[in-house]
């Protein structure tokens, strides 16, 4: 919006102005990093011990007045003298406010005395209190929309999912040769969360010398003893197959070494499904959770292949209580050319998904990165669709793309990632020693949240969201 500014000689006795203002969490965050203050009561992710919402510092709240004064009136090239508030009541997040100042009076060397009241949605006062500044000395015309956006890096979708686990029955969970600092220390964090419920199997003398280590207590939690990684996998894989557990978690030990047994034929975890990978991911600045498949397991998938990874995609994110996940499917392009062949198996695949052979979903596609996730990038292209800049779900080309475009969404975007195998009889963990503490977590939620969503047929997550409301 194009604002003008009023100087001394043009401003009046009684002359107001408002605006209107929500707390938003984001708001306590960027305030936080601003002004050094990391009270907890103050943040919204630790503020639980106090009540039910973060109480907006009120600094914060006398801190928007200045917004009033230096951008409506008097407006740009407006210099504070001085500001006295009293605060009557706290402002949480999610509460509108609307801040008013009302010149009371014009003192010489164009020194201007405004009152400056803000009020709550019932009208009730939050604060007021009196400012002395000193008026513009020339006209200014500007756009109050010139300042660069902030990107909060905070993690919510994830926080949501490790709440949707509480109650939530601990996975019993065979990690396989948890022998590194890594690995065990993620197994026990999702333990003390009541995720999981591990049995470590691998090396007995490693996983102790690991534990004392990282000075943990294995006292009460059953370790199986494997001479090496191809007999701890082996051995994982046998708990699954006989219903002892219901998941599989990789520890220090290569994918493909627990994969190789996973899917033999002859005592394996195989289904009619191919066996594929799905990156769940928490993207800052994205309203709702990105899975990404398949980036770890199928290196060039053909058309066959494609239709299990977009299904057991679907499946994941109806297990998150996404109620009807929009899959893009992912290639150079947004239309089809016979060269470039992802272009084709995307189009496939979208009509596979209009005669219910993929279901649950609605899948488009051929669709570009942009256009697959940004609203404005699709409707520059004209693609009309009910997929184009909502999805849900990435559906790459080959390993090689997903790979890389997971890895930047986690290393450039900062995105936290939670990985798991899908198509086998349980779900199978995938973390990484570049995973964080968080994105550990959120893995062993995921697999917890599918596997009660496979037994039950009832997302969790959504169950969890209707309750809150």
């Amino acid at each position: 919006m194009i604002r003008e500014n009023k100087l001394y000689d043009e401003l009046k006795i009684g002359d107001t102005a408002s605006i209107k203002r929500v707390c938003t969490a984001n708001d306590l965050y960027i305030f936080a990093h601003a002004s050094g203050n990391v009270n907890p009561l103050h943040l919204p992710a630790d503020d639980g011990e106090y009540r039910p919402e973060a109480i907006a510092p009120s600094m914060w709240v006398g801190a928007l007045v200045s917004s009033v004064l230096g951008n409506i009136l008097p407006g740009a090239g407006t210099l504070y003298k001085a500001q006295s508030f009293h605060f009557l009541n706290r402002v949480h997040v999610g509460d509108e406010l609307t801040v008013a100042v009302t010149v009371r009076e014009k003192a010489a060397a164009d020194c201007v005395v405004l009152d400056t009241v803000i009020t709550g949605r019932g009208g009730d006062r939050v604060a007021e209190g009196v400012a002395e500044v000193l008026a513009p000395t020339r006209k200014v015309r500007f756009d109050d929309d010139r300042v660069p956006e902030i990107l909060i890096e905070r993690h919510r979708h994830f926080d949501r999912l490790l709440k949707a686990c509480d109650g939530l029955e601990p996975i019993a969970t065979a990690v396989v040769a948890p022998e590194d600092k890594d690995s065990l220390g993620g197994a026990l964090l999702a333990a003390r969360h009541a995720i999981i419920r591990p049995v470590l199997v691998g090396s007995a003398k490693k996983i102790a010398a690991v534990g004392r280590e990282i000075a943990a207590d294995l006292l009460g939690i059953e370790i199986i003893d494997a001479e090496d990684h191809d007999a701890a996998a082996a051995a994982a894989v046998s708990l699954a197959r006989t219903g002892k557990v219901g998941a599989l978690m990789k520890g220090y030990l290569h994918t493909d070494e627990l994969l190789h047994h996973v899917v033999k034929r002859d005592g394996g975890l195989r289904t009619n499904r191919r066996l594929s990978h799905a990156f769940v991911m928490d993207v800052p600045g994205l309203d709702h959770l990105l899975v990404v498949s398949d980036a770890a397991i199928n290196i060039a998938p053909d058309l066959e292949a494609k239709v299990d990874i977009t299904q057991s995609a679907i499946d994941v994110a109806l297990a998150l209580g996404v109620q009807k996940p929009k899959v893009g499917v992912l290639s150079a392009v947004e239309t089809v050319n016979p060269k470039i062949p992802s272009t084709i198996d995307a189009a496939v695949l979208s009509k596979m998904a209009e005669r219910g052979q993929i279901k649950g979903g609605i899948v488009d596609g051929p669709l570009a990165m942009d256009n697959a996730v940004d609203v404005a990038a699709a409707k520059t292209k004209g693609i009309t669709s009910l997929v184009a800049g909502h999805a849900d779900i990435l559906i790459v080309p080959n390993l090689e793309a997903g790979n890389m475009l997971a890895k930047e969404l986690s290393f450039v975007a900062h995105a936290e990632a939670a990985g798991l195998a899908l198509g086998a009889t349980v779900p199978i963990i995938l973390t990484s020693r570049a995973d964080g503490e968080k994105a550990r977590l959120a893995s062993c939620a995921v697999a917890a949240l599918y596997g009660e969503w496979r037994t039950g047929g009832v997302a969790r997550m959504s169950v969890v969201a209707e309750a809150a409301e």
